[in-house]
């Protein structure tokens, strides 16, 4: 026993000492990452201030399309209009005509994960309403990008529809359309709440989808 337990290989003296210091670099770097993302949080959705607008750009770098809030510290912003988002794909066989598919109903299918879970998943309550939302910001009522951050929207938006329709359609296709019907709600006390406001309907340009999503 004697000899084998000298024979036996020893681990390297300084292996675990170089271990602690790796463990102990990746926690403080962490902990710096999450103190950093706080803080730039906190200047998007803090009233302007000196400090938010020197750094403007490098906050909104950080910030959007992934952690964009829609609400603001002293004045929460509450949805003034309900939006079903639908989308369609086109696919181009060769030799063939281009076969359009039916509408999909993006909206509804956040809805139905939503109604009746005691804990909705915060993508299905907000990633495709947001995404909406941060596109008529910067769009308006054109569908032309006219700045990077309008373009960068754009691909967000047509990915989110891209991946909804990949996970519930099988099929490939090159292209894909949104359509966008907003209905106004009517605000708590209403005289006249029987009569549904018009409904607004609005189709986004056929956007070209690559291999990749691109």
């Amino acid at each position: 026993m004697q000899d084998l337990d000298e024979t036996a290989p020893s681990a390297p003296r300084g292996l675990p000492r170089l271990l602690g210091a790796a463990t102990g670099v990746a926690v403080a770097l962490c902990l710096a990452i999450a103190v950093v993302h706080v803080l730039l949080v906190f200047l998007h959705v803090a009233p302007s201030n000196t400090i938010s607008q020197r750094y403007r750009a490098e906050v909104d770098a950080w910030i959007y399309p992934y952690f964009e809030q829609n609400w603001r510290l002293f004045a929460p912003d509450p949805q003034s209009a309900a939006r079903q988002i639908s989308a369609r794909t086109m696919h181009s066989p060769p030799g063939g005509a281009p076969q359009v598919s039916d509408w999909f109903d993006l909206t509804a299918v956040d809805t139905a994960a939503v109604q009746h879970n005691p804990f909705p998943s915060h993508t299905n309550q907000n990633m495709l309403r947001r995404a909406w939302d941060s596109y008529l910001e910067q769009h308006g009522s054109s569908d032309q990008s006219r700045s990077e951050r309008a373009l960068m929207m754009q691909k967000y938006l047509r990915n989110i529809a891209v991946d909804r329709i990949a996970a519930h359609r099988p099929g490939t296709f090159e292209a894909i359309q949104l359509r966008v019907i907003t209905r106004p709600i009517a605000r708590p006390g209403a005289a006249d709440r029987s009569q549904p406001a018009p409904a607004d309907t609005r189709y986004l340009p056929w956007w070209k989808v690559g291999p990749n999503g691109d």
